[in-house]
């Protein structure tokens, strides 16, 4: 059995209850030539999920049709990353804390909660690599928009109520969509209604990117790459908490891994 198979086969048992996760120490050496052959036996594409959070990751991924597979970020090393790039189909970014805001030339606010040291250093180095190494599907969901912009040259605003006086955690507001993006073109819609639990946001836009949904209030709430050949979308609201529940949200989760498939 290659290893590219066994690392298939162990995420399908975790996508269907029985657990997966790569331990601090975990190994990954996945062999190129072996990949054709693996393919041969599942069809399924393998996404990988950094700094796993919780099990809506990992359970959204399965029921869209793809393979999850969690990243450890360990020790915060890089040296694994190329072989990632090698081995994954797609990759999600999931939300979390703040990036340093040192990354964009501020100082934190009061409210900024910084990412752990090791997690930062490890998603950081993966995603820049991920959009400047690879033309594969990328999916960056609260925190992972936020990189996406980051990485990308942008800004963020540091904390949403004391710019716009407004509160983004733990409600559900509507969404609008720009009617030429590809966020629209997947949900069929130009507004939505969705879930929030974030305190930052899009602030100067990184280069490469568009706008392509707000809040009523003019918060940016999703963001994709001008490319139209690649599938890169970032927004701030959680699908893959929506998506058991609502078949509009699950749309998203299922053109993603449909990309990665391609």
């Amino acid at each position: 059995m290659t290893r590219r198979t066994f690392l298939t086969f162990t995420s399908i048992l975790a996508a269907i209850g029985l657990g997966f996760f790569f331990g601090q120490n975990a190994k990954l050496n996945p062999i190129r030539a072996s990949r054709p052959i693996a393919e041969k036996k599942f069809n399924a594409p393998l996404i990988g999920i950094a700094s796993l959070t919780n099990d809506s990751y990992v359970l959204a991924v399965k029921e869209a049709g793809g393979v999850p597979i969690v990243l450890p970020n360990g020790d915060g090393s890089s040296d694994k990353i190329a072989e990632y790039l090698d081995l994954l189909d797609g990759l999600i970014m999931p939300g979390g804390a703040d990036i340093p805001p040192s990354e964009w030339g501020e100082e934190p606010h009061p409210t900024t909660q910084i990412l752990e040291e090791n997690r930062y250093l490890f998603e950081k180095e993966l995603i820049t690599t991920w959009i400047k190494k690879t033309n594969k599907p990328l999916l960056g969901i609260c925190l992972g928009s936020q990189w996406i912009n980051v990485v990308h040259g942008g800004s963020l605003i540091q904390d949403i109520p004391s710019e716009f006086g407004v509160n983004h955690r733990g409600v559900t507001h509507q969404v609008t969509l720009e009617s030429s993006s590809r966020l629209c073109e997947i949900f069929g819609e130009t507004k939505l209604l969705v879930n929030s639990f974030h305190h930052q946001a899009v602030g100067r836009l990184g280069e490469g990117l568009k706008l392509v949904a707000k809040s009523p209030n003019g918060i940016v709430e999703a963001t994709e790459t001008t490319d139209p050949d690649r599938f890169l979308i970032g927004v701030q609201w959680h699908p893959e908490k929506m998506a058991p529940n609502d078949p509009l949200q699950a749309k998203l989760l299922k053109a993603f891994v449909q990309a990665s498939r391609k």
